[in-house]
């Protein structure tokens, strides 16, 4: 990655500090090809950070700044920028939308005050929307819909805002109805201030005018606006006795109303326009300003201090101990290290230290930088409520905590995903050796889904991560980047284990050496776990069986057996182990005594737990035409793919279903010969099943 410092026209571009009620730190978020980096282009044409807009399909959008992003046509990169609109200052994080890259928008959303989703007008809510909304419900992150491409043939916005309301659970409602549909787009209706506003096609500037509400419209615009009211009612008490008495609600009275309820997460305002032909951007920027919230209007960030284990908080406030979150690393060949930082208290300053909680270390800023894509802006202080990137950060990594060293607190780590492909990867020449090693430890350090390990039985290096496409990306960027020339072996499938029956074991070591000897004893229960609920350790010593300061030492012994199941060497998931008994020794007894019992006794569990081997479920959508409806549904039915629904729109067939990872390698190529390169499909990871008997002999005897 090559961060530049920002120069052309743009180098005279200042961003106005405001006070904090008015900043808004944003995300982009959406499935795949739904118009995520287009509508963050507009927003920075409109806000002035732009003086040319940039093209997705041309490879000359600003945000997708990467080689690789510009030939595919897809962001894989989550971007930063900071703009202006009226007011505010806004700072925007535009997200990828393939699964393969879904760490870019954990991590993203994590340290947003607010997210705008783009959904297409014509696809609806499509499987990666599901995922990203169900993203933003974990963090709670308030949000706008804008239903996007309303220019497209097939585009229906009510259907796509009922998608919203049905598919996703959301408590959503349109500030916003479309004047016209498809070819014949061109305008909306401000449900709010019950005006108009038509799109001029010649110009991106000053592009609309305000008008009266066509004719034709009015009484659905009137009924549109008092479903509004009557929704924004039942969370803000004035709004209802005023609803209730049948008197006048003003504009500034529902715009009050509706940030309140948008802050809470109990609204979702939908809006629509078509962001390619510069339709309805200034009217997302209004409502991203109005509706979504300051770092003032959310909760304080909770943590605990790291000495006492006390639960604490701190405000957003520039007078308050420093403390922010690293949630993303990117490596540049010029600066070394850029570490991106949402400050939630506290100011920093270039030349300064910081405390690194999870690592007990301090560690010197050299310079901090506001970024716009892959240029940078150099800045003196950074505050409360900021996103910015430092240099200088030498052992920080994703998900650590920095802050004041005398108010040390720990945020709670981001949660990542674990990789479903794998691959061997080995240096094309000797020269490349040492430099590949080097260069898949920077590309861990950047991407947490990205796990590189060393294979002692087969003398293999193995790559895994979320998707065939995760991996090739990686390849490709070895190459450019660190040009390392190297070799691969066909994706192979993260399988993984776990019991299928509750048993009892005991594990001992002992050792006698003479002199200071070895003593650690465990007796563990081991059962199957919930789905996705990973490993559960629980303490049920009693009466001093085992001493605490060893209980962690048990602990560590288990995770460590975990991660070599019993039938095929596979990680082991989803399942719960109590430490109920045990004894220890006063003089031999040490913690890597019971660390070892404890694995002794995992490993010894695992044989009687009749452990079963467990492979990644994909969630799969396949849309093509209905004349090769025979086909497609045959060659998933030999995939094994379980077909959930099949639905149609027009003469096109959606099919939905889950599908095991093993069974998809290859099949871009198949459904595109099958029809004549007509379908299209995405997948993303749903869960782990059991792999059938005789499928998971042959894994296992491979």
């Amino acid at each position: 990655m090559a961060i530049e410092t920002q120069k052309s026209a743009n180098e005279n571009f200042m961003i106005k500090e405001p006070p904090l009620e008015k900043l808004r730190n944003i995300g982009i978020i959406a499935h795949i090809d739904a118009g995520k980096t287009t509508t963050t282009e507009r927003i920075l044409f409109y806000t002035g950070r732009l003086y040319k807009i940039g093209n997705v399909d041309e490879g000359t959008a600003t945000m997708d700044w990467m080689e690789q992003e510009q030939e595919r046509g897809i962001t894989i990169m989550a971007a930063a920028t900071t703009c202006d609109w009226k007011d505010c200052k806004i700072n925007v994080i535009d997200t990828p939308g393939h699964v393969d890259f879904t760490a870019e928008v954990e991590r993203s959303l994590k340290v947003l005050d607010g997210a705008v989703v783009v959904f297409c007008g014509v696809g609806g809510v499509q499987p990666q929307s599901e995922t990203v909304w169900r993203q933003a419900d974990n963090y709670r992150v308030p949000r706008i819909a804008f239903i996007n491409k309303m220019d497209r043939t097939g585009a229906d916005f009510l259907k796509v805002f009922h998608d919203i309301k049905e598919k996703l659970g959301a408590s959503a409602f349109p500030l916003q109805l479309p004047i016209g549909h498809e070819d014949g787009f061109r305008g909306v209706i401000d449900l709010i201030k019950m005006k108009a506003y038509i799109f001029g096609e010649e110009k991106a500037q000053d592009n609309f005018r305000e008008e009266a509400v066509p004719e034709d419209m009015l009484q659905e615009a009137k009924k549109f606006r008092h479903d509004l009211i009557e929704k924004l009612a039942e969370h803000d008490e004035l709004l209802m006795d005023k609803y209730v008495h049948n008197q006048e609600v003003s504009i500034e009275e529902i715009k009050v109303a509706l940030r309140k309820a948008v802050i809470k997460d109990l609204f979702v305002p939908v809006l629509c326009g078509a962001s390619f032909k510069n339709k309805g951007v200034q009217m997302l920027l209004d409502a991203i300003c109005d509706c979504l919230p300051s770092p003032l209007d959310v909760l304080p960030i909770k943590g605990v201090n790291p000495h006492s284990d006390e639960e604490i908080s701190m405000k957003t406030d520039d007078n308050e101990p420093f403390c922010g979150l690293c949630f993303k690393i990117v490596t540049d060949p010029y600066v070394g290290r850029l570490t991106y930082v949402r400050i939630y208290s506290g100011t920093i300053k270039p030349s300064s230290y910081v405390y690194n909680a999870n690592k007990d270390l301090k560690e010197r800023l050299a310079k901090i930088v506001r970024m716009h894509a892959n240029k940078q802006e150099i800045v003196e202080v950074a505050g409360a409520g900021d996103i910015v990137g430092v240099v200088g950060l030498k052992n920080t990594k994703t998900g650590d905590t920095l802050c004041n060293e005398d108010y040390p607190i720990v945020l709670e780590k981001i949660h990542f995903p674990e990789p479903v492909v794998s691959m061997a990867i080995e240096p094309a020449t000797k020269i490349d050796q040492d430099k590949l090693g080097m260069a898949l430890n920077k590309l861990q350090e950047e991407d947490p889904t990205f796990k590189v390990h060393y294979n002692a039985e087969t003398g293999q290096t193995i790559i895994s991560g979320m998707g065939e496409l995760h991996l090739e990306i990686i390849i490709d960027r070895l190459l450019r980047e660190f040009k390392v020339t190297a070799k691969t072996g066909a994706p192979q499938v993260a399988y993984k284990e776990m019991p299928s029956e509750e048993v009892r074991s005991v594990g001992k070591f002992i050792q006698q050496t003479g002199g200071h000897g070895q003593y650690g004893h465990v007796v563990i229960i081991i059962k199957p776990g919930e789905q996705d609920s990973g490993i559960e350790f629980k303490n049920k010593i009693i009466g001093g069986a085992i001493p605490k300061e060893y209980i962690s030492a048990v602990e560590d012994g288990v995770d460590m057996a975990m991660k070599t199941g019993v039938l095929a060497g596979y990680p082991v998931i989803d399942t719960s182990v109590t430490l109920i008994d045990g004894s220890y020794h006063e003089v031999d007894s040490s913690e890597l005594a019971f660390k070892m019992a404890a694995s002794i006794a995992l490993g010894d569990g695992l044989r009687k737990a009749k452990c079963k081997l467990m492979e990644p479920i994909m969630n799969l959508e396949v849309i093509f035409p209905e004349n090769y409806t025979g086909d497609a549904i045959g060659d998933l039915n030999s995939r094994r793919c379980r077909i959930r629904e099949i639905t149609q729109k027009g003469k096109i067939k959606i099919v939905r279903g889950d599908v095991p990872l093993s069974e998809m390698f290859g099949y871009a190529t198949s459904i595109r010969s099958l029809t004549q390169g007509r379908a299209s499909y995405t997948m993303e990871p749903s869960h782990y099943s059991e792999v059938p008997g005789n499928i998971a002999e042959k894994i296992i005897g491979a």
